[in-house]
């Protein structure tokens, strides 16, 4: 169950600070997202994956229904790879990383000098 709340406060926090904010802003939220749930760091990385993949995938595909594919075509003769596959990956790492950064973040003690 902390898994799947973990899932949808990613997916509902990235979406409302990519709204207003560049792109590199779901880093922040999938990094606090982590931080504040506190799983294992495994997990936090599977979470953050499909948090920030499945809303670039969803972003994605609202864009291009919108605009009747017209990036997507010119973009697909240039990559052998489908395009969505691409926006996931990549996204799905930052994300998935930001929230093992997190989750590491809070698991170590800071040392004192």
């Amino acid at each position: 169950m902390k898994f799947i709340i973990q899932t949808l406060v990613t997916i509902a926090g990235c979406f409302i600070a990519q709204y207003f904010l560049p792109w590199w802003t779901m880093a922040i939220v999938a990094f606090a997202v982590g931080y504040y749930f506190n799983n294992t760091g495994f997990i936090s990385f599977i979470v953050g994956f499909l948090g920030v993949g499945i809303l670039w995938l969803g972003m994605a595909y609202y864009i291009d229904s919108t605009t009747q594919s017209i990036i997507t075509e010119k973009v697909n003769r240039l990559f052998p790879v489908n395009i969505f596959v691409l926006m996931v990956i990549v996204g799905g790492l930052v994300g998935g990383f930001a929230a093992l950064t997190g989750t590491l973040v809070k698991g170590k003690k800071l040392a004192r000098y």
